[in-house]
């Protein structure tokens, strides 16, 4: 734990920070303890790494300990369960390296879990995960399968030494802590229920209150999700991370918006400046839309904010301007010093990828509408929604 502490504080030196550094004065409301932050790589796999953090984080709040769990255990599961999926699609599934949120869960439960140091899914030469090669001799394997209408043994040889030859040989027994386990008995050691995790998004084109597989690229399980209003959803978020709760967060970070390296994702509202003080609407007025955009971005000071509704939000979904881009971790909430509320945000590409530590602070109005869904404990739920829903 005392390893915790000092990421914690260091997390919080990092907040005081940001202000001087981006022109963001920031003042931390909540903050839930989270483990050090990790690195994806050249590997599409942010949805693991995010679901692995947030389960760390669940791991701390059960009081369990700090764990590092192995992301590419999962992963290599996840790989082998799209190949079958493929296959029986007539090679018209999804076989990249994308995914969501219950592919840990349904992964977990299928094989369980190893620490990280039983298995970093790293076998060829190299510190970093870089699945570049890996991805494309998956693909040919796959659609020779299909081409093929079969999977002979020796298929089913050649799966088994591409992930061996890329991400190691799967640990059958391992030694943790002095203890030895299997993969599945260290799941179980761990008290983690993947039945206690939900996922909810919000959408107009699909009935309240109700379940839906949206409709997304990385969705390749055709996973339902509770549909659930707007201002809903941001409560959801909001309590939970006020409660003791952490929240895993997927969304669209291709906006001009989103600036890792500023430590901010920001929705920025630049055709109607009635909102903005005297001195920026002054200087704005005289700006063209582009030229606007270009003043917000340099990340200097906050700006007024889009005020997004349902209806804003399902425009930028249904213009696909709204993707599943990535999966990151929400571990607290912080305000600006216009009272903006913005949310922590752990990130898996690196701690040494920007000044802050790997983390960011996305703002309310980015998250209400660029959220594709988020995931979180059921007990996280305000009672009666959780009533609403069914949910026990």
């Amino acid at each position: 734990m005392k390893k915790l502490t000092l990421s914690l504080i260091a997390a919080c030196l990092v907040c005081n920070l940001w202000g001087q550094t981006s022109g963001y004065q920031f003042t931390t409301v909540a903050s839930q303890p989270a483990t050090p932050v990790k690195n994806q790589a050249s590997s599409g796999t942010c949805w693991c790494f995010a679901s692995a953090s947030f389960f760390e984080s669940e791991l701390l709040r059960m009081g369990k300990g700090e764990y590092d769990l192995s992301e590419m255990f999962i992963v290599r599961q996840k790989y082998m369960n799209q190949l079958e999926d493929n296959y029986l699609r007539q090679g018209k599934g999804n076989i990249g390296q994308g995914s969501l949120s219950h592919t840990f869960k349904n992964a977990y439960k299928q094989v369980g879990i190893v620490p990280e140091e039983a298995y970093t899914g790293i076998a060829y030469q190299a510190d970093k995960h870089n699945h570049t090669e890996l991805e494309a001799y998956l693909h040919a394997l796959a659609q020779t399968s299909v081409k093929l209408k079969g999977r002979s043994p020796e298929y089913q040889k050649l799966t088994a030494s591409l992930f061996d030859t890329y991400l190691g040989k799967l640990p059958e027994t391992f030694t943790y802590k002095g203890k030895s386990y299997t993969p599945n008995s260290f799941a179980k050691s761990l008290g983690l229920n993947m039945d206690d995790y939900v996922e909810m998004t919000s959408f107009t084109h699909k009935p309240y209150y109700q379940t839906f597989a949206p409709e997304v690229p990385d969705n390749w399980e055709h996973e339902l999700m509770y549909n659930v209003p707007l201002d809903d959803l941001m409560t959801v978020i909001n309590d939970a991370l006020t409660h003791g709760y952490t929240v895993c967060w997927d969304g669209d970070v291709s906006e001009k918006g989103f600036s890792y390296r500023n430590g901010v994702a920001i929705n920025p509202q630049v055709d109607n400046i009635d909102e903005y003080s005297t001195t920026d609407r002054a200087r704005f007025e005289k700006l063209k839309p582009q030229e606007r955009l270009q003043e917000v971005f340099k990340f200097e000071q906050p700006f007024p904010e889009v005020n997004v509704t349902p209806e804003v939000r399902q425009a930028g979904y249904e213009k696909f301007v709204t993707t599943d881009d990535h999966l990151m971790h929400l571990t607290g909430i912080t305000k600006d010093q216009n009272g903006t509320t913005y949310y922590i945000t752990k990130n898996s590409w690196a701690a040494d990828g920007n000044k802050f530590g790997g983390y960011l602070n996305m703002s309310e109005s980015y998250v209400r509408a660029k959220t594709i869904y988020i995931m979180v404990h059921k007990d996280a739920l305000p009672k009666a929604l959780k009533k609403k829903l069914g949910i026990s």
